[in-house]
């Protein structure tokens, strides 16, 4: 399982999506099949999480719930998942478990903030991105089916990763893909299997259109999931450390 600590997390392993499921399908204009959910401020490898993909017969975009953490089509069992919630945009396209997901089964997952952590001495220090003050956005993912001993059917997704831009780089190396609105249709294709070109969609997000906070060190306990994670605190030394 996923541990809460802070130390152990990932890239881009937590992220937020505030907003209410009507209005995150009125943005991204999609039918769905999916349970309501409420807002999340916290969100956690190995959860359920809203994905987007497009039908394969129509051009009508779909909303479903998936987990958060690849399972390869060709694996044994789910244990794997939680060490599989991000893919390098740079090596997707070759590495087994996601190079099949590149040619056609793409998707995005809306969100509205992401934290990563920077280390200040002995404590690592979570920061809050967000595109402009806090609107949606989607980062670009692949998504997969699995077939549990069961017989039944598991979906799970994983979020693509890039170098980081501006804004991004004084905190972590790299930074999870964000499309621009503009691609969300050629990413979904699901008959655009031209990878290559897929991959041109894979740049870091323009830092001009992204800003940095502090945020409460209460996001890095999963149990915590409230809009005091995503909350902005005053750090004025740090910042000054980092972004000055």
């Amino acid at each position: 399982m996923f541990s809460p600590i802070c130390h152990n997390l990932p890239m881009c392993g937590r992220y937020r999506i505030s907003r209410r499921k009507q209005l995150v399908e009125e943005y991204f204009d999609t039918a769905s099949d999916a349970e309501e959910w409420s807002p999340r401020y916290n969100i956690a490898p190995t959860q359920s999480i809203p994905v987007i993909r497009q039908n394969p017969k129509e051009p009508v975009r779909e909303l479903s719930l998936m987990c958060w953490g690849l399972i390869p089509s060709w694996a044994k069992d789910s244990c794997g998942a939680a060490k599989m919630i991000n893919a390098r945009s740079e090596s997707a396209s070759t590495k087994p478990a996601f190079r099949d997901a590149m040619k056609s089964r793409r998707c995005l997952i809306p969100a509205d903030g992401f934290y990563e952590w920077k280390r200040d001495g002995k404590t690592k220090q979570p920061y809050c991105f967000e595109v402009n003050e806090g609107e949606l956005f989607a980062f670009a993912g692949l998504w997969e089916g699995w077939k549990d001993p069961s017989g039944n059917w598991v979906k799970s997704c994983s979020i693509l990763t890039t170098t980081p831009n501006a804004v991004t780089a004084a905190v972590h190396d790299r930074m999870p893909v964000i499309l621009d609105p503009d691609s969300y249709g050629l990413w979904l294709d699901p008959g655009m299997t031209n990878v290559g070109a897929a991959s041109e969609l894979l740049k870091p997000y323009d830092a001009r259109l992204m800003r940095c906070y502090p945020v409460n060190t209460r996001v890095n306990h999963v149990a915590n999931d409230d809009e005091e994670c995503s909350a902005p605190v005053a750090l004025t030394q740090i910042q000054d450390r980092l972004f000055g």
